[in-house]
């Protein structure tokens, strides 16, 4: 296996990059847009005709793992255009690879596909997406389907994780916490969703690719909870901490895109084809990190 990641230096496509790279028979390259590391290669999603751009024909993957998007919910409300370029625009280009080369295509998707009315949420159920950037995703999606054969599709959702800028929200509290900063925060208690660890997500691909599998998984964490929860939760490993939580609802933060409340996805697909397979708490991973 070639493996191909687009947006290594990001957390799901970071932790991919660490995993795969520590299997064997596998040969992995990441690249990065906007934010280089030492692990990856410069790859411009937007422009294959970038002169700086990894010779992607010549490493000839077998498999390409899309994990680049612009993940900023309410700036792609201000900015649909540059949304589109960066999440549909980029997805057209890699199934243009893709299918020059006969790549499968491994695209990672989010539960902003539905409208968070009758969260947690399998497979089977009905896409709705509220705003700018859930539509854009959608669209990316219905692309990968009708055009890449045998691609695989996971939505995820609240990824947490190491990384190298700590911008997921656990991390981000866990050291805020470490360094004992003083904060108020503004969390809503009305947004529920299933935190997954990037690392559990990088081991749930392998297993799916090492079986062949393709289609839509979803694929989510033990924990079902709001943000408010998911900091108390946090909290609860540094009993000093300075930080103020403010709960409120998902209206009074005004936020500009639409989010899905009663969000979070089912991996019951995923774990019936693979019951031995055990997804990390939060807890679990926060304990770690502690030692």
């Amino acid at each position: 296996m070639r493996l191909l990641i687009a947006g290594a230096s990001g957390l799901v496509g970071g932790n991919c990059l660490d995993f795969f790279s520590k299997q064997s028979n596998i040969e992995v390259i990441g690249t990065h847009y906007s934010f280089p590391t030492n692990n990856t290669v410069f790859f411009d999603t937007l422009n294959l005709d970038n002169p700086d751009n990894f010779d992607v024909w010549k490493f000839r993957p077998t498999h390409i793992l899309h994990a680049g998007a612009l993940t900023h919910v309410d700036l792609c409300e201000q900015e649909p255009e540059q949304s589109y370029k960066q999440t549909v625009q980029s997805t057209l280009n890699i199934l243009q690879i893709a299918n020059s080369l006969q790549a499968k295509v491994i695209y990672i998707s989010t539960d902003y596909v539905f409208d968070g009315q009758a969260g947690p949420y399998d497979e089977m159920a009905e896409t709705n997406p509220l705003s700018i950037y859930a539509k854009h995703k959608w669209e990316a999606e219905e692309l990968i389907r009708k055009e890449s054969k045998h691609s695989l599709i996971l939505r995820i959702t609240n990824v947490y994780g190491d990384e190298i800028r700590d911008k997921n929200f656990v991390n981000r509290l866990f050291n805020a916490c470490l360094q004992k900063e003083s904060l108020k925060l503004k969390l809503p208690i009305d947004q529920f969703a299933t935190p997954v660890n990037a690392h559990d997500l990088a081991q749930a691909l392998w297993v799916l690719l090492r079986e062949g599998k393709q289609g839509i998984y979803h694929i989510a964490g033990t924990d079902y909870l709001n943000r408010v929860q998911l900091a108390e939760k946090i909290f609860s490993y540094f009993p000093e901490h300075k930080i103020e939580v403010v709960a409120c609802t998902t209206i009074e933060l005004n936020q500009a895109a639409p989010r899905p409340l009663q969000g979070g996805l089912k991996s019951k697909k995923f774990l019936t084809e693979f019951p031995f397979f055990r997804f990390t708490s939060v807890d679990q991973y926060l304990v770690k990190k502690l030692k």
